[in-house]
């Protein structure tokens, strides 16, 4: 690959939109928090819920914060997945959460 193709096959940061930025973000940090539900090819080594529960509280952060920026759309696939690594977190749990102080719960309200 020549420098040039190089070049035209990076975008600038200054160029990528902050919606594209935020979703891409979320969608990232909710991969992660599947990954240690246990969402994954092996959930017996990959199972960290100290991880997912750390991540689950950021992108739900984040959801919650960018929600108006990213529009309904955006928005709205994203807080499915949270909530479904949420319920996937309380699955996985050996001593569930109460109601309403599991992961993100704290932005999101009780997924229960």
């Amino acid at each position: 690959m020549t420098d040039e193709t190089l070049a035209e096959a990076t975008r600038d940061i200054a160029d990528v939109p902050a919606v594209e930025i935020i979703t891409t973000a979320a969608v990232h940090l909710l991969s992660a928090a599947a990954v240690k539900c246990g969402l994954a090819d092996n959930p017996e080594e990959e199972t960290d819920l100290d991880e997912a529960r750390k991540l689950i509280n950021a992108l739900a952060g984040l959801i919650t914060a960018g929600a108006p920026e990213i529009s309904d759309v955006h928005a709205r696939s994203l807080r499915d997945g949270l909530r479904s690594v949420q319920l996937a977190f309380r699955e996985a749990s050996k001593f569930p959460d109460a109601p309403g102080a599991g992961p993100g719960e704290k932005w999101t309200g009780s997924v229960i």
